[in-house]
């Protein structure tokens, strides 16, 4: 009987990869079908699943509601396929899928049904490790990720959970493994319970012999902590208490796990609205909206953005939309050790996003003990709608004026009165739409007498319903620069920084005011507090820009461009400001390379046009110059350009006459913009005339 039993039983090692769908019993029976035809299509189409097959090395298992592929070849095999299924489920988000890795010993074996079928250890542990895995995840047994390890190329995409307790009480060790475009990089819901490894650090793999050094290193430190701490005990009675060190976050950019561009402002706009809202606590540093979407679709470990933003903790997570349901998974990370301090999965329908939101908030503040006071948590919720539809409306619009082209503006001030026809007291839905006028003469060529009164309408509006509101004072601040009241503008500049300190925009928009003034010192100082509060915003990069040709320091201001240039090469503005810099060096063709290239990117908006052919003007090449004057003279019949565009091209071609009759024009106009002309380069050649004096002080500033 021994004899017969060896022979049936063949052990072998198998690479098992093992798969299920998530949610499955809760489907539709046609769903359940359709569902798992698709899935077998897309193991069936990927590479290795072929590969096995061809070469008679893969054995399949079916289960209900997935099932189990062991590979015959190498411990890689089940890993690649793993992320080639990974990466064609971004195209099925209706198809939440969870997969677990394993090698281990198997044996085909006949049951009852007198059917092949395959058992073992390899199989029941690859199903344990993928039982502690939530939708989209791929994790590995520790052997498998001990095996990949040996390979460079595997290193960096290893991130160690700990332990989870399985079936029985069994604890095994699990690795997540994901990458820019597979996987799922949030802790799985079974190590965020209290006292599991959800305190576990997600790094990379660690050899064995560092985590030798590193016990030796934590006996070391509690030794000394122990030291540490008689000596404080002793003096603590004669020692005065330094303060803590200030709280900080960044919120990165949510991943759109729909993969559907038109569900992306659910996304962005839950980050946005999460920066917004926790910017509110004075007691807490919350990087800009601006430097955090810089990490927009990137896979970067939190303790490397804690690094170079210089935060304690990162807030990330992923959205997803089935239809009217929404699901929300988010992580908060010690971005000093790599901990996990908490996290939650939200299943919602999609109306609910703004109760996610509001919860969130609640989360974060509670977790990293910010104890607000009872008027700061009012405030955390002040200004939110009680309209689901208001409010999709209004990320809606914020999402496309974040992209500020002059197509995007008008879409947002869409959504934006969409946003306030649902609700009439939704503050920010105004705030929003006085945001989409104040940028339209700038953006568009809009005409200063029918943009800023309507943005000042907006923003007096949103002020009426909530007087806190630091983005409106904001906005109103920057109408009231644009409409040369400057006492005005400076007071709502101020009582918005005094509301919210971490609200990057007030400075930024308060220094462009101060450059107006003439008061350069005072500027550069505003400039350099939005800097530091968003330090990757392109926008605020290139406007530190004008306060270095405000104060003469050229060099700086070409330095300045290119850190912007590194940060988004895409950026139209940062290149415009860059051929200028090159044009005041008499660096014709390399400013002319960087002035076409704005014009390009901006898709020849008015500004970086002017600018080119100020630039062709100023380096000889009249001819183009005046071509660049016909293309402005049919955007002005559009109400696409204003008045100054076609003085800073004669101001380049030295016909001063014709500069100042078109500078007059925008002084008719009362245009937002005109003040300019007290320091951008395209004018440096009017300043020294006694006309470009008398039009600062019929605009109310000193010359």
């Amino acid at each position: 009987m021994s004899a017969e039993v060896n022979k049936e039983i063949q052990l072998e090692i198998g690479h098992v990869l093992f798969i299920d769908i998530v949610g499955y019993s809760k489907l539709l029976i046609t769903e359940q079908s359709e569902q798992l035809q698709t899935l077998k299509q897309i193991a069936r189409g990927t590479e290795q699943f072929r590969l096995g097959e061809a070469e008679g090395k893969l054995l399949r298992l079916p289960t209900g509601d997935g099932g189990a592929l062991v590979f015959r070849t190498s411990p890689e095999a089940p890993v690649l396929c793993a992320i080639e299924i990974s990466r064609e489920l971004k195209r099925h988000p209706e198809l939440r899928v969870r997969m677990g890795i394993h090698s281990g010993p198997v044996n085909e074996i006949t049951d009852l049904n007198e059917q092949a079928n395959i058992a073992g250890a390899g199989i029941n542990i690859a199903q344990r490790v993928m039982d502690c895995a939530d939708a989209g995840h791929i994790l590995l047994s520790k052997r498998v990720a001990d095996d990949l390890e040996q390979y460079p190329r595997w290193r960096l995409l290893l991130h160690h959970l700990g332990e989870c307790e399985v079936k029985h009480g069994q604890k095994i060790s699990i690795v997540n493994l994901y990458t820019q475009e597979a996987g799922n990089p949030l802790v799985p819901e079974k190590f965020r319970t209290p006292g599991s490894a959800a305190t576990a650090r997600r790094k990379s793999a660690t050899p064995k012999w560092a985590l030798i050094g590193a016990a030796i290193l934590i006996l070391v430190a509690v030794a000394f902590g122990c030291f540490l701490l008689w000596q404080r005990e002793k003096t603590k009675t004669s020692a005065v208490t330094s303060p803590s060190p200030e709280k900080s976050i960044v919120v990165l950019p949510f991943e759109n796990a729909t993969r559907n561009t038109e569900t992306e402002y659910l996304s962005d706009g839950i980050s946005e609205a999460l920066i917004n809202s926790l910017s509110e606590l004075p007691q807490l540093k919350v990087i800009a909206r601006s430097t955090a979407f810089r990490y927009k679709g990137k896979q970067i470990e939190p303790q490397a953005v804690g690094r170079e933003l210089k935060v304690q903790t990162v807030l990330m997570g992923v959205v997803r939309q089935l239809g009217d349901r929404l699901n929300v998974q988010v992580d908060l990370v010690d971005a000093v050790t790599g901990t996990q301090l908490w996290g939650q999965e939200y299943e919602r329908k999609l109306a609910d996003v703004l109760a996610v939101k509001q919860a969130l908030v609640r989360e974060v503040t509670e977790k990293l003990s910010l104890k607000p006071t009872g008027e700061q948590e009012q405030r955390l919720t002040k200004h939110d709608t009680s309209n689901p539809e208001a409010y999709q409306f209004y990320l809606k619009g914020r999402y496309y004026w974040n992209k500020r082209t002059e197509e995007n503006v008008r879409k947002a001030s869409d959504q934006f009165q969409q946003a306030a026809d649902k609700d009439p007291t939704y503050a920010l839905a105004y705030v929003g739409l006085a945001d989409c006028w104040l940028l339209q003469e700038d953006y568009i060529g809009t005409p200063a007498s029918e943009s800023y009164p309507k943005a000042k309408a907006f923003a007096q509006r949103a002020l009426q319903l909530d007087g806190s509101l630091a983005e409106a004072h904001t906005s109103l601040g920057y109408i009231h620069t644009n409409l040369w009241e400057w006492e005005q503008a400076e007071e709502e500049f101020k009582r918005s920084i005094k509301l919210n300190p971490n609200y990057s925009t007030a400075p930024h928009w308060y220094s462009i005011c101060l450059l107006s003034l003439g008061r350069i010192d005072e500027a550069t100082a505003e400039i350099k507090r939005a800097y530091e509060l968003d330090p990757l915003s392109a926008v605020i990069g290139t406007t530190r820009t004008y306060a270095y040709f405000a104060e003469g320091d050229l060099n700086a201001s070409i330095t300045q461009c290119k850190t912007v240039i590194d940060l988004d090469p895409n950026y139209p503005r940062s290149h415009e400001y860059l051929g200028l810099g090159y044009l005041k060096q008499g660096r014709y063709p390399k400013a002319i390379e960087e002035l076409e290239k704005a014009v390009e990117l901006s898709g020849r908006e008015r500004r970086p046009l002017r600018d080119l052919g100020y630039g062709y003007a100023i380096s000889g090449r009249r001819a183009e110059a005046l071509t660049v004057l016909k293309e402005l003279e049919m955007k002005y019949e559009k109400k696409e350009a204003i008045a100054q565009d076609f003085a800073a091209v004669y101001a380049g071609l030295g016909e001063k006459d014709q500069a100042f009759a078109w500078l007059e024009k925008d002084f008719q106009a009362r245009s937002g913009l005109l003040p300019w002309i007290r320091w951008a380069p395209p004018f440096d050649s009017l300043r020294s005339d006694p006309r470009c004096a008398d039009l600062l002080r019929r605009m109310g500033l000193q010359p």
